[in-house]
């Protein structure tokens, strides 16, 4: 057989991966192939394989009869609206997609040259864990890539898509990386699996109840996103990445909108209810002021009381953390403090600007969160937005009551531009329960003591349930009109576009983990 042939043998048998039966069960099971996900993560033609030819080295267990080019990942680089990124598959169709020494050693070579050319990385995970014929091997492989996460976190955007199966020590690979997408139905993740469960604790579960979709979306926060399929995985994973730089030193990228900078929303005027104990939805004041009102909501599904995500404003990404009304009262808990600090801290790391909206009564009252940690908690997100330095503005829409006013990015914490709209609220905290204390005794001894605690309140709240005390002490730069946050907005980030600022030199600070 001439060379020529040969190699279009080899090619052939790495296209075919586990062979046609093995192609139709995945496509059976409601899951495209490797190569087939591949092809839609990438803008067409665009991608360029490696190590198409690399098989395995084990040869116990008959594994030397059983040798196909590729040996179950296919990895590679290519472009996503033109920029380029690198890429791994796992296949599913060879050897249950699990990880080999060689099929290791594939995905750690493309994530060092990921690092080396500022590009990032996108992991499409399917696979049933270590190959158990190759023992330690395999074991290292896993702890080799985990290395590389986590030397590349903070340099370049790592992205993990949960496609199939991702259990053991697998899982902590994607733990690492910045987000994780799962598709509901056909992905699952867990450290030990439902039998193993069952023989330890006796607990009898599903393995989609144990780690599905939206178990680790909804409950453990593990995952960022629930897709209904893997088209739609990876659409979102294109998407994800047009807000984010390529590594740490680029900005993210900018584009032409349509949308005028100077649009105002009549209906925010509206927004804050008259009661003040009245919910209203802070979705709608993000999805105002962002261009074409998009909103790229992350961790939608986990600690519904936070809201992070990303907005375009003038065309350029902004990262969005915002307290919600309409759930918890926005306070904030354990669950909301842990997800909205570590998306601060990535928006930190990729120099995207943070923009707060701040509704926030105060944390979570009871022996649950003080039992969980809620001080140590608590104190990562006042931590992330202290430590973070890209440019930062926040709006105080209703309430900015006691130490969660201190948290959510306020001025005492290095927050470049501070707004408050006029029915902002910033004390210690809210007029009954200020009245309480201050006038306990008159309140005892008074022969009407809820007219007396009716008036303090409504003194109270005429002095303090406003933003001019807090702008007098130039806490707040600025009480606008709602209609014009977004101009408001868009020229506070145009003035911050040269910011410089650094933290004291260190080898890294000691996040209250």
């Amino acid at each position: 057989m001439n060379p020529l042939d040969i190699l279009a043998d080899l090619e052939r048998r790495a296209a075919l991966g586990g062979g046609d039966e093995r192609l139709a069960r995945q496509h059976a099971a409601g899951k495209l192939t490797a190569r087939e996900r591949i092809d839609l993560l990438f803008d067409p033609g665009t991608f360029e394989e490696t190590d198409k030819l690399v098989v395995h080295r084990c040869r116990d267990f008959g594994m030397d009869e059983q040798l196909i080019p590729g040996d179950g990942v296919v990895t590679g680089h290519g472009r996503i609206e033109g920029r380029p990124v690198f890429a791994f598959a796992q296949d599913f169709t060879v050897f249950g997609g699990s990880l080999s020494e060689t099929n290791a050693a594939k995905i750690v070579k493309i994530m060092d040259l990921a690092m080396k050319l500022g590009a990032p990385v996108v992991g499409l995970n399917d696979s049933g864990g270590a190959r158990i014929q190759e023992g330690v091997m395999s074991l290292a492989g896993y702890a080799d890539i985990f290395l590389r996460n986590t030397l590349a976190s903070g340099v370049v955007p790592q992205i993990s898509a949960i496609m199939g199966p991702c259990a053991g020590g697998a899982v902590y690979s994607p733990a690492i990386t910045d987000f994780t997408v799962m598709v509901q139905d056909t992905s699952y993740m867990f450290v030990t699996g439902p039998d193993v469960i069952k023989g330890v604790t006796h607990e009898e579960v599903t393995k989609d109840e144990l780690g599905g979709a939206m178990t680790h979306n909804a409950r453990s926060g593990v995952a960022h996103f629930a897709v209904p399929d893997d088209r739609e995985c990876l659409a979102l994973i294109r998407e994800l990445l047009g807000y984010l730089p390529s590594n740490n030193v680029d900005d993210p990228p900018r584009v032409e909108t349509a949308d005028p900078i100077d649009r105002e929303d009549p209906a925010l005027a509206q927004l804050v209810p008259e009661l003040p104990n009245q919910p209203y939805d802070m979705l709608d004041l993000v999805h105002s002021v962002a261009d074409d009102h998009a909103f790229l909501e992350v961790h939608r599904h986990y600690a519904r009381n936070i809201i992070v995500g990303f907005v375009r404003l003038a065309g350029r990404p902004v990262g969005i953390v915002a307290n919600q009304p309409a759930c918890l009262a926005g306070t904030l808990d354990i669950d909301a403090s842990v997800k909205g600090a570590r998306f601060v801290r990535f928006c930190d790391a990729f120099n995207i600007p943070l923009v707060t909206f701040e509704d926030v009564p105060g944390f979570l009252p009871g022996t649950v969160q003080e039992y969980g940690g809620i001080i140590r908690h608590g104190a990562k997100l006042l931590f992330a937005f202290a430590e973070a330095t890209v440019p930062k503005v926040t709006v105080i829409a209703r309430k900015a009551y006691g130490g969660a006013y201190c948290v959510m990015a306020s001025k005492h914490i290095r927050t470049d531009v501070n707004f408050a709209w006029p029915t902002a609220e910033i004390a210690v905290m809210g007029p009954e329960g200020a009245v309480n204390i201050l006038y306990r005794r008159e309140l005892e001894t008074a022969g009407d003591a809820a007219a007396l605690r009716a008036q303090k309140v409504a003194e109270f709240r005429q002095k303090f349930a406003n933003p001019y005390i807090a702008g007098a002490h130039g806490f707040i730069d600025e009480v606008i009109r709602p209609e014009t946050t977004r101009r408001k907005l868009i020229a506070a980030l145009a003035s911050l576009e040269t910011k410089r600022d650094r933290n004291p030199p260190k080898k890294h600070g000691n996040i209250p983990l």
